[in-house]
């Protein structure tokens, strides 16, 4: 099982980006996590395998959108209004179990596969 996280790079504050997570044959839920330099991993977002229900962390709600294109194999991480705290690696990563269509943990232990990352940037 393989993830491709892409899209990261270099932006200024209050500019967007979005970054793309490709996970063919794996539909179940997904999830962004970000590592900020000298700093633990933490939960950014997640969709459930069907897309109807999503979750965000409280430092990202209403700048960040997270969405999936099953068909593409695809997961995305819209960022609106970037802040340099939002600096850090983007990790995407899928789910250990699959119980059902609305499952979508936010816990580190709830994840088997990551993708290696991509940088996001934000300069003041």
């Amino acid at each position: 099982v393989q993830l491709q996280a892409s899209g990261g790079g270099l932006v200024q504050t209050g500019d967007s980006l979005r970054l793309s997570c490709t996970a063919f044959g794996l539909n179940r839920a997904m999830a962004w996590f970000r590592q900020a330099p000298g700093k633990e991993r933490e939960f950014v977002a997640v969709i459930s395998r069907g897309g109807s229900h999503t979750s965000y962390s409280d430092s990202v709600k209403g700048r960040f959108t997270i969405s999936r294109d099953n068909a593409a194999g695809t997961v995305y991480l819209q960022m609106n209004t970037l802040k340099p705290e939002d600096t850090a690696v983007y990790y995407c990563a899928a789910a250990s179990a699959n119980p059902s269509s609305g499952y979508a943990p936010v816990r580190i232990p709830s994840y088997a596969y990551w993708g290696q990352g991509t940088l996001v940037t934000v300069s003041s």
